[in-house]
Order: C-alpha cells, then sequence, then structure tokens
C-alpha cells in the first residue's frame, strides 16, 4: 500500500512542480529540512533538543510554502530542464536564486545545529550554543518569504 501512496505522491509531485529547475528547488529545501531533523533527533542533550524543537517547527512550517511559490512558479513558467525559463526583467532567476539561497541556509542551520552538540553544556547556555541556528533559521524564513513576494510582483 505505501508503494501506492508514494507513486500518487510521486505524480502529485509531478503534476504540480514539472521535472525541471522548481521541483529541484522544492526538494533540495525538503532534504535541508529532513537533514535538520535527522541531526535533531539525533542529539544526545536533550535538554538541547528541547530547545531547538520550536525552530524546528518554525522550519517545517516554511515547506507548505516553498512547495506553493515552486508550483506558482511552475504554472507561470514551466520547466523541464536545468535552465531558469526566461521572464520579463529577469525575475524569476530572482525568485530561483531566493529559493536556492533558503535551501543553502536550511544546510547552513543542519550545520549549526550539528556544531552546537559539541559545544559542551557545561560552558555554554543552550540559548549561546542555538544563536547560529536561529540566525540561520530567520536566513531560511526571509529567503523564503522573499521569493514569494519576488514571483507576486513579477
Amino acid at each position: 500500500m505505501a508503494f501506492l501512496r508514494d507513486y500518487r505522491a510521486a505524480r502529485r509531485d509531478e503534476a504540480e512542480l514539472g521535472l525541471g529547475v522548481w521541483r529541484r528547488a522544492h526538494d533540495r529545501f525538503r532534504r535541508g529540512l529532513d537533514r535538520f531533523h535527522q541531526i535533531l533527533e539525533s542529539l544526545p542533550d536533550k535538554t538541547l533538543a528541547q530547545s531547538v524543537v520550536p525552530t524546528a517547527n518554525a522550519l517545517a512550517d516554511l515547506l507548505p510554502e516553498v512547495r506553493a511559490v515552486c508550483a506558482a512558479a511552475q504554472r507561470t513558467a514551466p520547466s523541464t530542464s536545468h535552465d531558469i525559463p526566461a521572464s520579463p526583467g529577469g525575475y524569476l532567476n530572482d525568485v530561483h536564486r531566493e529559493l536556492s539561497r533558503a535551501g543553502n541556509a536550511m544546510a547552513q542551520a543542519a550545520e549549526a545545529l550539528t556544531m552546537a552538540r559539541f559545544v559542551r553544556a557545561e560552558e555554554e547556555s543552550s540559548a549561546h550554543r542555538l544563536d547560529a541556528v536561529v540566525r540561520r533559521a530567520e536566513a531560511v524564513r526571509e529567503h523564503v518569504e522573499r521569493a514569494g513576494e519576488l514571483l507576486q510582483r513579477g
């Protein structure tokens, strides 16, 4: 039964996101989010993990927004290749750039979370250990919002 569910999800993704740059931008963001949560689940310091949960939830809440931006971009300018479709003033290049930056910031947030696990709890407070994670998560949110704004203006 899981095979059928996975097949339907893949078909829905193909229909909504296509197979080109918009699908890859969405999938990259989702992989980064999955990686962030994998790292969170593997944290040995449960106090640290509990303090990261709100940030992790905020990042997860961005996935539907990323999907909506990518789906709208696919409807506006379908992509089936590695090339960003042409647009007046190149605004789709800017949308794609912001989505890429969001994916990069997501990977950096996961990296910051990994690094936070190696700081000894006695040396620094949990809040200080998470400053970099929170900053990167905020950058993710800003890039996603900017991508949506650019697409709407285009």
